[in-house]
């Protein structure tokens, strides 16, 4: 084997010297491998070629093949590289933080293969800036698909702290991490997750006064609070800054989750639900129960609804509702609408039929 790997070194050498491209080196050390699998493969044992070059073909053959994965990674890898590199962002979007790594590239892979993401739908991820209101049951899944699905910037608001009660559910938090401030147990989880996002924690309870400035900075929200008094602020806030709103909700077995963007000609949450709710005839969580593995599906499909709604896939949930029904293992999904006389969103409501179909980010 010596004897073949001092003649590939050779003609490595008189290549260079010569200025012959690497491509046409490589092409001369396969012409030489694939000329010992002949020898081995149509020899006796015992021809002295044989013995010179290792006496069987085993070695060679598992080294061709090894190296034939590699240069199949290599070049699936450049033609990721080339589909991102090659979809052009929109003229509005938003920071452009230049072309992706080779180690970016391998992770969003199965999205670029998509025809309905490619590159220009990972761009436009990459590029997008996304709210998460509440680090807890549904906060906990939608954060993680998020940042795995490389959305540039992800923030997160919540003023409460880990407690042994929510790790039955709230999946992004352990043990411990009992005692931290949620929005600090999920950045610590999600920056092991993905260091390729920017991660903004705000360890503070969302208020109207701090609300406006904050939504401001950011193209999409996405509402996981337990709270009447919370859900109808971002409900405002959302309305009077034109941006799109996913909310989910949970009790007991059941979910729903709903687009809510007034903005491109959808209804707002209070067109659905025009007053909150009387004194226990909600209950919360800690109040009703909840199953544990409920708030990982909702939560879930809050980040698919994100991912869909920013990359501009598929059919999104403006003008719907869905209602997952666990117990019984069922879906359903109703159409809500907008109110005329709606006091939040009747002023902002777009009629048009253009903005339907365009990306958010």
């Amino acid at each position: 084997m010596a004897l073949v790997f001092a003649m590939a070194a050779v003609l490595w050498g008189i290549g260079a010297m010569m200025g012959t491209p690497r491509r046409m080196r490589w092409i001369m050390i396969a012409i030489l491998w694939a000329g010992v699998v002949v020898i081995h493969l149509t020899l006796p044992a015992s021809a002295q070629l044989r013995l010179a070059t290792g006496e069987t073909a085993a070695p060679w053959l598992l080294m061709g093949g090894f190296l034939g994965l590699i240069l199949l990674y290599r070049a699936m890898l450049a033609r990721l590289r080339n589909r991102v590199d090659g979809a052009q962002p929109e003229s509005g979007a938003a920071g452009q933080d230049g072309p992706f790594s080779a180690t970016e590239l391998e992770r969003y892979a199965r999205h670029v293969v998509l025809r309905e993401v490619g590159g220009t739908g990972q761009r436009r991820l990459k590029d997008a800036k996304v709210l998460v209101i509440g680090a807890g049951g549904l906060g906990a899944p939608a954060l993680l698909y998020l940042a795995a699905a490389g959305v540039g910037t992800i923030g997160v608001i919540d003023d409460d702290r880990v407690e042994n009660a929510n790790l039955q559910r709230q999946v992004i938090h352990s043990d411990d991490r009992i005692g931290m401030p949620k929005v600090f147990s999920a950045e610590m989880v999600l920056r092991a997750q993905n260091p390729f996002v920017t991660l903004r924690p705000y360890h503070r309870r969302l208020t109207a006064e701090v609300a406006g400035e904050l939504f401001a900075d950011y193209d999409l929200v996405l509402d996981g609070s337990d709270n009447s008094e919370t859900r109808y602020l971002v409900n405002a806030t959302a309305v009077a800054l034109g941006k799109p709103l996913i909310s989910g909700a949970l009790s007991q077995w059941e979910g729903q989750i709903a687009l809510f963007d007034p903005a491109r000609g959808g209804p707002c949450y209070q067109c659905v639900f025009p007053q909150a709710a009387a004194p226990g005839l909600a209950p919360s969580c800690a109040e009703a129960g909840v199953i544990g593995p409920l708030p990982g599906v909702i939560g879930s499909m809050m980040a698919l609804e994100a991912i869909k709604l920013i990359t501009g896939a598929g059919q999104d949930l403006r003008g719907r509702m869905l209602i997952h029904d666990a117990l019984h293992a069922e879906h359903r999904t109703m159409r809500i609408h907008a109110q005329p006389d709606c006091p939040v969103c009747a002023a902002h409501r777009f009629t048009g039929e253009s903005a339907d179909d365009q990306p958010v980010a």
